[in-house]
């Protein structure tokens, strides 16, 4: 199977809905997390799920999501995905963030989004914009989904070629 070429304007597109995203230091050691979001408030967790919805999450955190029109079993959400984006960068791969926020604590969530910075086509700067009820909105609806999924794969570097699929993009246009 051979790459998807992603056209410069698509690549921006894709690069504003992508959502929320987070990146774990692989070297760190997991942290006590709190239990799972049963009994949360209901505001909180309709909420989440709306934020996961419309600001692209699950665009690159569910597998298929994006081909099948949203229409995937929510028991999938935020799973992970084996979908490379490759560019200069190398290539990633959309983490499993209910296995995430498993590993970490709502304030640990907090404090991480705030200054986050990862690679492509992760949107970390949105996700730093992001209000602090929100983060804690999706925090709290990823962990009521529970623990589900594998590990995404690991990053393959910019002179290896991944296993497909995945999405070439292009380099960035020159600075002026």
């Amino acid at each position: 199977m051979s790459p998807i070429r992603v056209l410069p304007a698509t690549a921006v597109l894709m690069f504003s809905l992508n959502g929320t995203a987070i990146a774990a230091d692989p070297a760190a050691p997991p942290q006590k997390a709190a239990p799972a979001a049963k009994g949360a408030d209901t505001t909180k967790l309709q909420r989440g799920k709306y934020l996961v919805k419309i600001a692209g999450c699950n665009d690159c955190h569910t597998p298929g999501y994006l081909m099948l029109a949203g229409k995937v079993d929510e028991k999938l959400w935020l799973t992970g995905d084996s979908f490379g984006w490759r560019g200069p960068w190398g290539t990633t791969y959309a983490a499993n963030l209910r296995q995430y926020f498993g590993k970490i604590t709502e304030e640990q969530w907090v404090k991480i989004a705030r200054s986050i910075e990862t690679r492509p086509p992760m949107p970390w700067f949105t996700v730093r914009e992001m209000a602090e009820d929100d983060l804690r909105a999706i925090y709290v609806y990823a962990k009521s989904l529970g623990p589900a999924g594998g590990p995404a794969p690991a990053s393959v570097p910019a002179d290896q070629d991944p296993k497909p699929p995945y999405a070439l993009f292009p380099s960035p246009p020159p600075k002026k």
